[in-house]
């Protein structure tokens, strides 16, 4: 009894000394050319949905800052849907799975799991009471499905086609109506339940990409990439009119979304414009032109209430205005690849977030890294120092925002790891070289080192360099003018060292390994070991002094991150898959009780910790 209860009361020192609140910035939707993307529209009018990578993004259409994510899919996640009820959410991924799961719970159980066939899911849809589902694509046998979504039994059969299925919708009244669109060129016209196919509409010339009924139920347009869209009778199937006449755009049409009182209709197109029609009358409301780039090719939308939203190329989020076409409302941008690296800097009285991925991100002007970003940290110039691997560290300033190009230095090799310190200076870790650089220009170079660097840290004086190395030691060297000489002193860590960092007061070295385990050195004793903190189950990745040197927190592999307390290794803070299913990435602290987490993820999560 005893030991249980003892192990009781660790768990309660474990648990108490905090409380933990987060906020979610969330990934872009994951894009491709040529291919149309699904925005999700929500019932009650708060939300839309998207996917990128294996999460389900749900974000507040009024505020889409905040935002929640869907992390269960075992495999890259291409639509999800809300039941027309509101209560629940269906997505569908590349392996053919399709989850059902509640939307009114923090934790989105999983209410069904079915697998219609066996393939990449491309859309599905719901009937207006919420019980039965049709899910189309790319299966091996067939292309769709139609069923009862509390049992996966069958209400029909989707039939009609011989290649894959693009878009699927139902009409939203009785009697029930399905349509589908395909890479057959052709669109399919259903009636049920159970629902049996009719007839072919063989009016387009190229694929179908989407198909939607209006929600009133008497209409349902098709969009091509033939840069047609037809309009067709809701309860008959039959031809009313093509919008335009001949084509409605000069590009492929990737999405359509009809307007809330069925009378009008968005659509998006690769020519880079969006244009809403009034179906009754055939003729354009409203042109926006999105930009000329190849970026600016618009290839979802979704009219939600009075929010006329579209997606581009680059994965961002227009708010259309329909007074003023030629400028969106507002513009969601962010990330939309992994996350490998991040840092916090601080601008009048403001903390700003930087955070590299290697997708094109354009919170500054002019041309930026052309690969992955591995390693970024800004200095007292007020500069974003960054290395990647295209070779180059290069020096962003902040104040303008502007990645100039004479500001760009070239590697001889490869970097993939940098610090900065105080008096303009930087340590660069290439393969198999540290390189010292002043002022932007390289000084000093160490090339046979005998071990292979990974990690770097400065003193906050700058006198001192401590690079982590893959043979287990963290080895310290001595910048002297232009100029960096070996101390000949070697820390021992538990394994490779993966990551490392300074306290901001210069009193300790914490260092953390590929082994789990997080050691902490004491400077002013001549680096002796301080404290040795274990509780990762898998390599940890990245370590960040809190501004208060009492705190420092590390993540790992383990998609862990825990902050820990300097004096005691038993007072922790865990804060559990922190990004599911994707290790921690980044690490950063805003101020003493704000930690930012980035991940593979493509998210950015603010998490805010008090110690009671």
């Amino acid at each position: 009894m005893a030991a249980q209860t003892s192990s009781g009361q660790a768990l309660e020192k474990f648990q108490h000394p905090f409380t933990l609140t987060q906020k979610v910035f969330a990934s872009l939707p994951q894009v491709e050319r040529g291919v149309s993307k699904i925005i999700g529209g929500d019932p009650k009018g708060n939300n839309f949905l998207y996917t990128n990578g294996k999460c389900v993004v749900i974000r507040n259409i009024d505020n889409p800052a905040i935002a929640d994510i869907y992390t269960e899919h075992a495999h890259q996640v291409v639509v999800a849907k809300y039941a027309p009820s509101g209560f629940y959410i269906a997505s569908g991924d590349v392996s053919g799975k399709l989850r059902i799961w509640d939307t009114t719970q923090k934790e989105h159980l999983l209410k069904y799991e079915y697998q219609p066939f066996a393939g990449k899911i491309k859309d599905l849809a719901w009937t207006e009471d919420s019980k039965r589902i049709a899910v189309v694509g790319e299966g091996r046998e067939k292309f769709g499905a139609v069923f009862l979504w509390d049992s996966g039994s069958s209400v029909g059969e989707i039939t009609g086609h011989n290649k894959v299925i693009n878009s699927v919708d139902m009409k939203q009244t009785r009697p029930y109506r399905l349509a589908t669109g395909s890479d057959d060129n052709c669109a399919a016209f259903f009636e049920g339940p159970p629902f049996k196919f009719k007839f072919t509409l063989s009016d387009h010339t190229r694929f179908v990409n989407c198909v939607r009924f209006s929600p009133d139920g008497n209409r349902f347009a098709t969009a091509s990439a033939d840069g047609q869209i037809f309009v067709y009778d809701g309860k008959t199937g039959e031809k009313v009119c093509a919008l335009g006449g001949g084509k409605a755009h000069d590009g492929g049409i990737y999405a359509i979304s009809w307007s809330p009182d069925s009378s009008q209709l968005l659509s998006a197109s690769g020519d880079k414009t969006a244009k809403i029609w009034d179906v009754g009358a055939n003729s354009i409301v409203n042109t926006f032109n999105m930009g000329s780039n190849v970026l600016d090719q618009q290839l979802g939308c979704l009219w939600q209430k009075d929010h006329l939203l579209t997606i581009s190329l680059s994965g961002y989020i227009n708010y259309l205005d329909k007074n003023n076409p030629n400028k969106p409302l507002r513009v969601i941008k962010g990330h939309s690849k992994s996350i490998q690296c991040l840092t916090v800097h601080k601008n009048g009285g403001k903390s700003y977030i930087y955070s590299g991925s290697n997708d094109e991100n354009d919170g500054f002007s002019g041309k930026g890294h052309t690969n992955q970003v591995s390693r970024m940290a800004v200095d007292e110039m007020d500069q974003l120092v960054t290395c990647s691997m295209d070779d180059t560290v290069r020096y962003t300033n902040l104040s303008k925002r502007d990645y100039s190009g004479q500001d760009a230095v070239k590697m001889d090799v490869q970097p993939k790891c940098l610090a900065v310190g105080p008096g303009g200076y930087t340590v660069v870790l290439c393969i198999g070289q540290i390189v010292l650089m002043k002022d932007k220009k390289k000084c000093f170079a160490i090339d046979d080192l005998g071990y292979e660097p990974e990690a770097v840290a400065i003193h906050p004086t700058g006198s001192t360099a401590a690079v982590g190395g893959a043979d287990g030691n963290v080895h310290l060297y001595s910048i002297q003018g232009t100029s960096l000489k070996s101390d000949d002193k070697t820390l021992e860590a538990k394994g490779p060292v993966t990551d490392l960092a300074y306290s901001h007061d210069g009193a300790f070295l914490a260092v953390c390994d590929a082994n789990k385990v997080v050691t902490v050195f004491s400077v002013a004793d001549g680096y002796a070991e301080h404290n040795v903190f274990y509780g990762h189950h898998a390599k940890v990745v990245c370590i960040a002094w809190s501004p208060d040197n009492e705190h420092f927190a590390s993540g790992g592999m383990d998609m862990m991150v825990y902050v820990w307390t300097v004096s005691d290794p038993e007072t922790r803070v865990k804060i559990p898959d922190a990004h599911r299913l994707h290790h921690v990435s980044g690490l950063a602290w805003l101020d003493e009780h704000t930690l930012v987490t980035t991940s593979h993820d493509a998210s950015v999560k603010e998490w805010s910790i008090s110690y009671n």
